[in-house]
């Protein structure tokens, strides 16, 4: 890119903030040499922290805000109340151009209300959509939507996909990436109306990706597809039941392995394996949920995370604007719109 690429901060969004903001910057430093970073937040608390990290400090700007959204205020209220608040502020500095991204461990809902309201949907889509990536047994999935739509209709979950697959081709690198509409069974019979209209709607349509059809929850461990679509309710389920496996294997695989002076032997001799192990199923690998469909990049942190966390959220905004992901949705709309033109020209003859 021809000018540096500017990431702007919510440094107070976050359980663990401003600190683990300013940490995850200094490790993503040598990862992407070259980004520069708008910190919004007290800067009573900011500057002192800059000072402690030098590197940090030579490619950061701190902007002054007081206002900070709570983790359980309403959506509503703060849309109307925050406008001078620093997720607020990170955001306008999106829309106003002078960042390529926003990156916010804050509050999910408000983060989602204010980023609609100031940077709008891309063309063609009605919601933006929470997305994730899974670890899985091929590689990696990504899924969507999250949490951001309780109630979808097919056009909905049809526009997921294509943000999705997108998403899929253009970060994973996936030349033609599957799609799976996640049901309660693979039979075409099985699913409410909303679902069974969206796999019609994909199977007609001359899309760049395979769709799959129908998956079920067993299939998101197992990689079945690329990309899994859900509307939100579904999708954060599933997310938090994912979470809370892991977290449940985790603490059975310690107790194992802890039981005994014989068991604590064997985890020594199997260290290595195991800190693979733990790496793979450690979720601050993989934070950093995309809200796809906005006319700008906004990337959420988990509100609890570290900066180890944080500093992947960081990594997935920086990837999101390089891979140039929302010019590959839109020209994916385009192609979907003119298939319908066309179709609907043929159908009424």
């Amino acid at each position: 890119m021809s000018t540096p690429l500017t990431i702007s901060v919510d440094a107070m969004g976050g359980d663990n903030a401003p600190n683990m903001a300013i940490e995850a910057i200094n490790l993503n430093l040598a990862r992407h040499p070259g980004v520069r970073f708008l910190l919004f937040g007290r800067e009573r608390q900011l500057t002192p922290l800059l000072e402690q990290y030098a590197n940090v400090k030579s490619v950061a700007e701190i902007r002054d805000t007081i206002d900070v959204v709570g983790s359980g205020e309403k959506p509503s209220v703060a849309l109307r109340t925050g406008r001078q608040s620093s997720m607020r502020r990170a955001i306008d500095a999106v829309g106003a151009g002078e960042a390529d991204a926003v990156v916010s461990a804050g509050n999910t809902g408000a983060l989602m209300a204010m980023a609609k309201f100031v940077l709008k949907t891309l063309p063609g889509v009605d919601r933006p959509a929470i997305a994730t990536v899974f670890p899985t047994r091929r590689g990696r999935t990504v899924m969507l939507d999250l949490g951001a739509n309780v109630e979808c209709d097919e056009n909905n979950l049809v526009q997921f996909a294509i943000m999705g697959e997108v998403f899929s081709r253009k970060v994973l690198g996936l030349e033609r990436p599957t799609v799976g509409i996640l049901n309660i069974g693979e039979e075409d019979l099985k699913g409410n109306v909303a679902v069974k209209k969206a796999a019609a709607i994909l199977q007609e349509s001359n899309l760049s990706f395979h769709f799959n059809g129908f998956v079920e929850g067993t299939d998101i461990g197992s990689g079945t597809v690329d990309v899994i679509v859900t509307d939100g309710f579904t999708g954060n389920v599933a997310l938090k039941t994912v979470e809370g496996t892991s977290k449940l294997f985790s603490y059975y695989l310690k107790t194992a392995l802890t039981s005994s002076p014989m068991a604590r032997m064997g985890a020594l001799l199997a260290g290595p394996a195991l800190r693979k192990l733990r790496k793979n199923v450690d979720p601050r690998q993989h934070d950093g949920a995309m809200f796809l469909g906005l006319n700008g990049v906004c990337v959420k942190s988990h509100g609890g995370t570290d900066a180890l966390g944080f500093s992947n959220a960081v990594h997935v905004a920086v990837e999101l604007v390089r891979d140039r992901v929302n010019e590959g949705i839109k020209k994916d709309f385009a192609k979907l719109n003119a298939d319908f033109a066309v179709n609907s020209k043929v159908a009424t003859g």
